[in-house]
């Protein structure tokens, strides 16, 4: 008999939530597909045994808002199984492992991981964009790995990505040793340019911390950034910006998917 499965996700740009609607559909077709903000996660969390959680990996590092998630409701995990998929630009480590880690101090089981590289989505930095023929193929690529892991589940052997020994090294030592101020707290450094802002409220309805308000026609920010990048991407006049000082180039993985 198949098992049920619902999936939980932070997805910024869209790379986490096309990946994990992609894994979990072939899983159990029946599946709710919830993002970590909505309301309506817990309860989600709370009906299912089998749970996918996706997030996008920052620094090596699960964000802080995944971190919350389990932590702050550690009674929720136990008992569940749950397989972590991590989504990244370029390296990760231990992307996975840094949640299911936490999931196993809350008394869940890790079915497996999987990581998932996507077009690099951190819109105010030039360091890893690629061409559009080239975010195509990475998505193509994330796909056909996708499809690896359906037929290895399938087979009852999960994927392990990120869960070893090697990996959580690679992790601590290649990123997350180095930049751990980035991720340890919500981000206070999102910045909106007064200048370019038009008060359109675009950044305040998408974000999922609710840590933007309109008031007077002014956005203001309010330290509880969790680097998800959906405001950034989604600003019409690019007036945001977190790690770089201008937009280099907005990504939405929509404007990709399709052409995959």
């Amino acid at each position: 008999m198949q098992k049920k499965y619902c999936a939980i996700y932070l997805s910024g740009t869209g790379n986490t939530k096309f990946c994990v609607t992609k894994l979990v559909k072939f899983l159990d077709e029946t599946a709710p597909i919830v993002a970590m903000e909505d309301d309506a996660a817990i309860s989600t969390i709370e009906a299912y045994e089998n749970i996918v959680l996706g997030y996008p990996v920052q620094f090596s590092n699960a964000p802080k808002m995944v971190r919350d998630l389990i932590l702050g409701n550690r009674a929720l995990w136990k008992g569940k199984n749950v397989l972590c998929v991590a989504t990244m630009g370029a390296f990760s480590g231990d992307g996975a492992g840094c949640a299911a880690r936490l999931l196993k101090k809350c008394g869940a089981f890790v079915l497996g991981g999987l990581h998932l590289k996507m077009p690099d989505s951190v819109c105010d930095s030039k360091l890893l964009k690629k061409s559009a023929e080239e975010k195509i193929q990475i998505i193509r690529r994330a796909e056909e790995k996708i499809g690896r892991a359906v037929l290895q589940i399938g087979r009852g052997k999960f994927p392990r990505d990120g869960l070893s020994i090697f990996a959580h090294a690679a992790g601590l030592l290649g990123q997350r040793l180095w930049f751990c101020n980035r991720t340890r707290h919500y981000s206070r450094k999102l910045k909106i340019d007064r200048t370019l802002c038009v008060g359109c409220g675009n950044c305040v309805r998408v974000c999922p911390m609710k840590n933007l308000s309109l008031e007077g026609g002014e956005v203001s920010p309010h330290g509880k950034c969790t680097i998800c990048y959906r405001c950034i991407s989604l600003c019409p006049k690019k007036a945001i910006t977190l790690v770089g000082k201008r937009i280099s180039e907005q990504y939405r993985a929509e404007n990709y998917i399709d052409r995959a």
